[in-house]
């Protein structure tokens, strides 16, 4: 089967672009600095950064294009029959930590990775997605993101949404705190049975709807009044995506076993969060609905709103 990588390329490299044209608009302060690197086994990357924008924090939206001459072991323990094949990856991935605590982080990645490039039949295979992170939770905005998700990727199969939602459900989920990173939304790996360009076809879909996912939800909250209280519980509850990123998250574990740009993949981070021992929101609270009505898995899309 014919697998055009470059068009991959070049639409990754184009969705970097437009992504970040959107987010500075909405910031209408920040502007994104550019950071190109190369990578001394094969291949680099661009990241683009925004800090201490009017609304965003910090928003990173990386673009790379890596290559390998031995497959990591994040990859090869799902794929055994490819270990020591050299390979290729490109992808962009991106985590975006506003300043409100009432607009949510949001992440999204999408990437193509192929195995034994040159070999007579390469191992190819798509991934990606993307989830939200609220503070303070509107059943409103949890409607709209998974509203969008399914229009993505509903037109390649109706089967494919409950999947790729279940399955953002079970990755983003903390097993040593007992609960979800966020109320989740598409993601998928390893995904080539559409062939390659009904496979690509779905990747460009769900890369080009992150945006019209998650810019409506920072405009509708980003002017939203916020005092020291929820700006405290926003900094806790960053410390939850903290330590999934680097303690369970495949993307970053993947990135520095193959010998990846740290400050790069690393760029996830926010940067500004706390720890407090013990701490847990007063029964009853705002805070308190987060983590009891809005982190658990459920069917936004049943409910009438």
């Amino acid at each position: 089967m014919k697998v055009d990588f470059q068009s991959v390329r070049d639409y990754l490299s184009g969705l970097q672009d437009s992504i970040c044209a959107e987010l500075q608009a909405e910031d209408g302060l920040g502007t994104f600095r550019q950071d190109g690197w190369e990578r001394a086994e094969g291949g680099g990357g661009l990241t683009r950064i925004l800090e201490s924008g009017a609304v965003f924090e910090k928003a990173g939206v990386a673009f790379s294009h890596v290559e390998g001459s031995t497959l990591p072991q994040t990859a090869s323990s799902r794929h055994p029959h490819l270990a020591g094949k050299p390979w290729s990856a490109v992808g962009v991935s991106l985590v975006i930590h506003p300043k409100n605590p009432f607009v949510p982080t949001s992440h999204a990645n999408v990437r193509f990775f192929v195995a034994d490039p040159l070999g007579p039949e390469p191992a190819w295979w798509f991934g990606g997605g993307w989830d939200l992170t609220p503070y303070y939770g509107f059943e409103e905005d949890a409607v709209h993101w998974h509203r969008v998700a399914r229009e993505a990727v509903s037109p390649f199969g109706e089967d494919l949404h409950p999947r790729f939602k279940k399955w953002c459900d079970d990755y983003f989920y903390l097993k040593h705190r007992g609960e979800p990173r966020g109320i989740g939304g598409l993601f998928f790996d390893d995904f080539q049975e559409l062939g390659f360009d009904g496979s690509f076809a779905l990747l460009r879909s769900v890369g080009d709807a992150y945006i019209r996912a998650y810019r409506p939800i920072v405009a509708l909250r980003k002017g939203t009044p916020y005092g020291e209280r929820e700006r405290e519980h926003q900094l806790r509850r960053r410390g939850r995506y903290v330590e999934f990123n680097l303690l369970l998250d495949r993307g970053t574990h993947f990135g520095l076993q193959s010998g990846g740009r740290t400050e790069s993949i690393l760029m996830s981070l926010p940067p500004l969060v706390r720890w407090d021992y013990g701490a847990a929101p007063a029964p009853g609270s705002p805070e308190a609905r987060l983590v009891d009505y809005f982190l658990k898995p459920r069917d936004w899309l049943g409910k009438s709103l």
